[in-house]
């Protein structure tokens, strides 16, 4: 069955209720909070029920901490598309509001939780935090199901090679340290940026490699330079290519956006939303003299990625 996404916690109907879910933010879906929610799919065997994720919007912190730089690691479709991959059947995208964000710990599990959704399961991981003040705890939350009639399970912390537990934290990092690779390993597939193809200057075009040009907007800003890349486009179709990430200081600066080098492709794609994996980082942006420096440079950019993401083409 489709994923379905509810947005309100009030005045539910019973096919909404009832539901095994994993609790959290769930930005980036990453291996660790795939864990959480391995749990609850369990327990939605186990009981019967509806799979559901709980998240909220805006995140907490942007309502807080309105001014703090963007730090996003998905839009909300592709959240969707993650969670639906999982097996999730119901995903809770809760409005977080003063209302919300006032309610006690108790108060969140008993109007939220309870009456609202009529959890069966909740799974939450290790560092789980809610409530006023963020006092709610994984302990809080087992003695909360206890009196409430919900089951409880807390995932362990799930770590890499290096011993370094999977977090967002640890994702943007990654990107902001221009190491795709890594933040790739503590999402389970690449970091990607998706958004609006739109019209730029189409200098690229004129010189022999247009672009498909989309902003960064509210995703955490990776590492401004030149990436390998592999696009998808709204027809499943999987293109590799080269992107710069940058403000375009040789030619005129922009807002920060990705312009993507589809190698071998040639359709228009103004209007259309398209996904890019970063797959690795070639070199930082640079501000080239005169155009003729900066094609020499592209080319070469052209050879490294093509290395990567389309090998013997």
């Amino acid at each position: 069955m489709p994923l379905k996404t509810v947005h309100a916690w009030k005045n539910l109907p019973p096919e909404h209720r009832g539901a095994s879910v994993a609790l959290g933010n769930f930005d980036g879906v990453h291996r660790g909070h795939q864990q959480v929610i391995a749990q609850a799919a369990k327990a939605a065997l186990t009981d019967k029920t509806p799979l559901g994720v709980i998240s909220f919007d805006p995140h907490p912190r942007r309502l807080f901490r309105p001014s703090e730089p963007a730090f996003k690691l998905m839009t909300q479709g592709q959240q969707a598309r993650a969670l639906a991959g999982l097996g999730v059947g119901v995903f809770y995208l809760l409005p977080f509001d003063f209302e919300m964000a006032s309610f006690s710990d108790r108060e969140f599990v008993e109007k939220v939780l309870v009456e609202g959704l009529g959890v069966t399961h909740v799974a939450a991981g290790f560092d789980i935090s809610f409530g006023r003040g963020r006092t709610g705890s994984p302990e809080l939350l087992r003695t909360y199901g206890q009196e409430y009639g919900f089951t409880v399970s807390i995932a362990e912390p799930v770590a890499g090679g290096d011993g370094e537990k999977f977090s967002s934290t640890g994702v943007r990092d990654a990107l902001r340290g221009g190491q795709p690779e890594q933040a790739a390993a503590i999402l389970g597939r690449p970091f990607a940026i998706e958004g609006v193809v739109r019209r730029g200057q189409q200098l690229g075009r004129q010189l022999g490699f247009p672009t498909a040009n989309v902003e960064v907007e509210d995703y955490v800003v990776p590492k401004l330079g030149v990436y390998a890349t592999r696009t998808r486009l709204p027809d499943g179709r999987e293109v590799p290519g080269v992107a710069n990430l940058g403000n375009n200081p040789t030619t005129g600066l922009v807002e920060t956006r990705l312009e993507t080098w589809l190698f071998d492709f040639d359709e228009d794609l103004y209007g259309q939303i398209i996904e890019t994996d970063l797959v690795a980082f070639l070199r930082p942006e640079l501000k080239f003299d005169s155009l003729e420096l900066m094609i020499e440079q592209i080319r070469r950019d052209e050879q490294a990625a093509r290395a990567i993401v389309a090998p013997g083409f």
